[in-house]
This record gives C-alpha cells, sequence and structure tokens, in this order.
C-alpha cells in the first residue's frame, strides 16, 4: 500500500502521532558518563526500546520506525559494529515471539546484503511471523541511509518503467522502503544532536522535529510523552496560512 504524499496533498492531521521516527542516539555517551564500557549503553538502549513499543501501541501510535544502524556506522570500531550485530541477533530471538503475541508487526528496511546470512534470516522470519498482525507497526532501519532509499527506488522505478519520463513523485512513492507506512508526523532525536543524520530524507520532508538532550537509555514514557505534547502544539501548515487553518477548522 502506498500513502499520499505531504507535498501532493493535505495529509489528515492526527492529534496523536499516527508515524514517529527516532534517532536513539546517545548510548555510548550514556555509558562513559557511568564509567561503563560503549556496549553498555547498547545493552540498555535495546533495553529502553520495548518500554517505548509498549507505550506507542498503548497511546494508539501505529508505526513507530527506530534508526537503530546507518550505512555510516560501518565506520566505528570494528569491534562495537560486531558487537552491535550480535546485539541484533539476540534481541531477534528475545523479542518476536513477545511482539507477535501483542500483535505488533516487525519490519527491517535498508540494505540488508552486508549482514551475516543467519541475520538475514532471522529477519526474514521474524517479518513474515509478525505480517499479519495490526496493532502498531515496528521498523527497524539497519545499514540504512536516507540517500540509498531515494537512490535504489530510483534504480527501481526506472528500471521498471524504462520509457515513462518524465517521472513523477507518484511513480516514484511504491519503491520507497516504506512505502507501507504514512509519512512521519514527529521525529525524535536524542542525546543532543540536532541533525537528521541522512534518516529517511524523502519521508521527512512534512514532519515535525523534537530534539532532546536526555540519552536514547534514559528516555521513558514520560519523555516520550513530552515529545508528543511538543508535536501537539505545533502549528501543522502544509504550506498554507495560520488563517487558512482557522477557516478549515471553523468549515469542519
Amino acid at each position: 500500500m502506498t500513502h499520499s504524499s505531504s507535498t501532493q496533498a493535505i495529509p489528515h492531521i492526527p492529534l496523536v502521532p499516527r508515524h514517529i521516527e527516532v534517532i536513539m542516539d546517545g548510548n555510548g555517551r550514556w555509558a562513559t558518563k557511568r564509567f561503563l564500557p560503549r556496549v553498555a549503553g547498547h545493552v540498555k538502549g535495546v533495553e529502553m526500546v520495548r518500554g517505548i513499543v509498549e507505550a506507542c501501541a498503548s497511546r494508539g501510535v501505529e508505526f513507530l520506525t527506530l534508526f537503530a544502524f546507518s550505512s555510516e556506522n560501518w565506520r566505528r570500531p570494528a569491534d562495537e559494529v560486531s558487537f552491535l550485530m550480535k546485539l541484533f541477533v539476540s534481541a531477534l530471538e528475545r523479542e518476536v515471539a513477545k511482539m507477535h503475541a501483542n500483535s505488533i508487526r516487525l519490519k527491517v528496511v535498508g540494505d540488508l546484503s552486508r549482514f551475516d546470512p543467519k541475520l538475514q534470516k532471522m529477519i526474514a522470519d521474524a517479518e513474515r511471523k509478525t505480517a499479519g498482525n495490526t496493532r502498531l507497526t515496528v521498523t527497524i532501519c539497519a545499514n540504512y541511509g536516507g540517500r540509498w532509499d531515494v537512490l535504489q527506488a530510483v534504480n527501481k522505478m526506472t528500471a521498471a518503467n524504462p520509457s515513462a519520463t518524465p517521472y513523477t513523485e507518484e511513480q516514484l512513492a511504491p519503491y520507497l522502503s516504506m512505502a507501507y507506512a504514512p509519512e512521519p508526523d514527529l521525529f525524535i532525536r536524542t542525546g543532543g544532536e540536532q541533525r537528521v543524520s541522512n534518516f529517511l530524507l524523502w519521508q521527512l520532508a512534512y514532519a515535525e522535529l523534537y530534539f532532546t538532550d536526555t540519552f536514547w537509555p534514559d528516555f521513558d514514557a514520560a519523555a516520550l510523552d513530552l515529545a508528543i505534547a511538543s508535536y501537539q502544539q505545533r502549528e501543522r501548515r502544509f504550506g498554507r496560512t495560520s488563517a487558512q487553518l482557522v477557516e478549515h477548522k471553523k468549515a469542519s
């Protein structure tokens, strides 16, 4: 299913964000601050994912997208990358059955070809097992980059429609890695940095951005509620004026 584009039509504006995406930043710094190895922060960070998934499901969020490992993260020390891969495997082993029992669908997007075949199979099995679940869709972006996403979509589109130029947004949309999800309403980045770091560049066109100094291992349901409250104070105009929004509310 391809969802409508915020640059082509004015979307419905939900009180609770329909789609939240998060850059889970600050695991290593959280650990260093406590005189722990960086990997301890990653372990704690994985534990926090469970709580945020539960919080999103209970608040009526339909899609939660988490940036777990970017295409640039391969530049990190080899032992840290190796640990992250093992952590991914253990998290899948531990969490998929629980997610399925709670009607949560799991998707993993990114260039998965670089991962170990065992991990690739685990991802495929988890996606297949949870495919029919409808309460919440959790997407893990792994070896993902926003520019990679647009390029792979363009390559697929042109291969499928070699003589259809000039191409349109509608033609490209089905080939984006997250064509199954609506565009995000709320983008959250923890850890104090204020940039999008090559995350869902196409899809972020009209998302509300929320930055917090809280490190991801400290980002709990109360912190999520603060982000949602901030979102609810925003005026989402999608190119319109404030006066037009007032008239639209009167009309509806």
